[in-house]
């Protein structure tokens, strides 16, 4: 009769032990444990204009924007999402056409247009994206560069189903 008690202890001890690791989400680290959903910044949507054309390129180039996609909930890549960039630049104003330019997400939910240098306007470098293809929320960013010198600027999007 010990050896049943004893085996008996140990295993409610032990479960509770694994109760309490996955009510803590050690013993399954790789399920996701629902990605929030990315919202939009103030002055996200400062001089956006619907439609920007899909683009290789906005202007001589020189700057790279760049970033990634995904789905809220699981964080799965979203590939094929439109992600519309402008800003002020060597070359225009924020509010110009010709400042503004869109292009796609590949299959890993990555995202990377050229453009020209940023220069701060209203006092910081920044840059604005968006993302308004419909199929999910619309989404507006304007990450602020560290420097004015950056030749780069990442923004990531993280979509709720519209």
């Amino acid at each position: 009769m010990t050896s049943f008690l004893f085996n008996r202890r140990t295993l409610i001890a032990a479960g509770g032990a694994a109760a309490a690791t996955v009510m803590s989400g050690l013993l399954v680290p790789a399920r996701a444990r629902g990605l929030a959903p990315t919202g939009s910044m103030r002055g996200g949507s400062n001089n956006y204009r619907p439609d920007a054309p899909i683009v290789d390129r906005i202007g001589g180039g020189g700057f790279w924007m760049s970033g990634t996609v995904r789905r809220a909930g699981d964080g799965a890549p979203l590939a094929g999402q439109r992600i519309q960039i402008w800003a002020h630049t060597t070359e225009g104003h924020e509010r110009d056409w010709h400042s503004h330019g869109a292009t796609l997400t590949d299959a890993n939910g990555v995202f990377r247009l050229e453009m020209p240098q940023i220069v701060p306007a209203f006092g910081q470098a920044h840059g604005h994206l968006a993302y308004d293809s419909g199929e999910f929320e619309t989404v507006f960013l304007r990450p602020v560069m560290a420097s004015s010198k950056d030749t780069s600027l990442e923004a990531h999007f993280v979509l709720q189903p519209a």
